[in-house]
């Protein structure tokens, strides 16, 4: 019965699990889209500072980057302007998640490599759709 109910005939599909890395320096903020992203299923690493943002970018791997843009170290278009200037960085699709909520802030985020953005507060289905069309490119 067990057989039946598994059916053993037909191979385990097994699927990377992607993974995120997420740079949110409010701790409620980052607490909530670590966890609801890891029941979405990602691997989450997250940084509550831009300090060890390339270090933990060589270590962890990223599939995907989420930013906040107002850090306590660096801003995050700074981050963004590096991560451009490093040709094995600038393929790993950054989705910007801030409380900047004027025109000017997504513009120029977008003009330094982010592919989308996220004003605070966002809906994460919203995000999860984001994030699973940018890795399917």
């Amino acid at each position: 019965m067990t057989a039946q109910l598994l059916n053993i005939d037909q191979p385990l599909q097994l699927h990377k699990v992607r993974r995120v890395l997420l740079v949110e320096d409010h701790y409620l903020n980052r607490m909530l889209l670590s966890d609801y992203l890891s029941y979405s299923g990602y691997n989450v690493q997250c940084l509550s500072e831009g300090s060890n943002f390339f270090s933990t970018i060589e270590k962890f791997e990223p599939d995907l980057m989420l930013l906040d843009l107002k850090l306590p170290d660096i801003d995050g278009y700074s981050l963004l302007q590096q991560v451009q200037q490093k040709p094995n960085l600038s393929k790993i699709p950054i989705i910007v998640v801030s409380a900047f909520a004027f025109k000017a802030d997504q513009e120029l985020a977008l003009s330094l490599g982010a592919r989308r953005y996220f004003v605070k507060p966002l809906k994460l289905k919203d995000l999860i759709i984001a994030i699973e069309e940018e890795l399917t490119f």
